[in-house]
């Protein structure tokens, strides 16, 4: 099997596992499943895991649609900064100082809510046309600016004072960085701290406990796609047998359900999603085409 087949429309719950790049895991997938339309919806750090959604086929063409927001399990070692602000860095700062669980809580309030965040140094982010990592590693100066982001939730789920590392649970938008929220931590407590280990666990409406692993082959087939359907959370609206050539050349459909103007939906026939509209008032425009 070389080439895109139709029956690969869909999406694959994979758990990353740490070491890998995410590019990595389209590649792995490219070569289990043959097919070369492949791509993923939110990278992780090499040394990251958790869960990695990956599309096939056309549904590569949907992942501006689903839902952004992400839930980590972020283990933080306190009393040492690194220049990446994770394992993978150099240390750079030893604070000899120790924290209690009492500073840790304290400090967590802190991040709750619309907060603005200074991305690391070692980020992907571009300035001025060029990648963040590409000035650090060259030892160039470069004015970082903060992003807001969204903390939805953050708490302390464990915490091991005799070796001073704590294990976190972050719920945040899309863009939060959370190698910066352990690197801030350390700056709040006054002990310095950086991310030792780091696991998604939710992405959208995908979950660590649904995931899919590389070494388990006989899951990558057609059958076990996740149907798009299931997973977008968009205004769905069926359509007959006889609406679908009309979707194929491109003509307006009647809206006869949404009165929300420029409101995105998705059309479907027989469970299969067959075009992305815009609603226009009396009319739905087609945008993206399926069949």
């Amino acid at each position: 099997m070389t080439s895109t087949k139709p029956e690969y429309f869909g999406f694959l719950n994979i758990y990353k596992p740490a070491g890998m790049t995410s590019h990595d895991v389209v590649s792995k997938v490219r070569r289990l499943t043959g097919i070369k339309q492949v791509g993923h919806t939110g990278t992780l750090d090499p040394f990251a895991e958790g869960v990695l959604p990956v599309c096939l086929g056309k549904a590569t063409r949907l992942i501006e649609y689903l839902t952004d927001d992400k839930e980590y399990i972020a283990t933080v070692q306190f009393g040492k900064n690194t220049d990446t602000y994770d394992v993978e860095g150099n240390i750079t700062d030893v604070s000899g100082v120790n924290i209690t669980e009492h500073d840790i809580l304290v400090s967590l309030k802190d991040f709750e809510g619309e907060i603005e965040q200074l991305p690391p140094i070692y980020s992907a982010i571009k300035v001025n046309g060029k990648k963040l990592y590409d000035y650090a590693r060259k030892g160039e100066e470069v004015e970082i600016k903060p992003r807001k982001v969204v903390i939805e939730k953050i708490e302390l789920k464990n915490f091991d004072e005799e070796v001073q590392a704590a294990e976190i649970l972050i719920k945040c938008s899309k863009g939060t960085y959370i190698r910066s929220i352990a690197h801030d931590l350390g700056v709040k407590t006054g002990a310095y701290a950086y991310l030792t280990k780091l696991i998604r666990t939710q992405a959208g409406k995908f979950r660590l406990e649904d995931t899919i692993k590389l070494e388990n082959q006989d899951c990558f087939t057609s059958d076990r796609l996740i149907n798009p359907l299931d997973v977008l959370d968009l205004p769905q609206v069926p359509i007959e047998q006889a609406e679908m050539e009309k979707i194929r050349h491109g003509q307006p459909l009647k809206n006869r359900k949404f009165k929300n103007n420029q409101s995105v939906i998705l059309v479907y026939n027989d469970n299969v999603i067959c075009a992305v509209g815009m609603t226009e008032y009396s009319q739905i425009k087609v945008k993206k085409v399926f069949i």
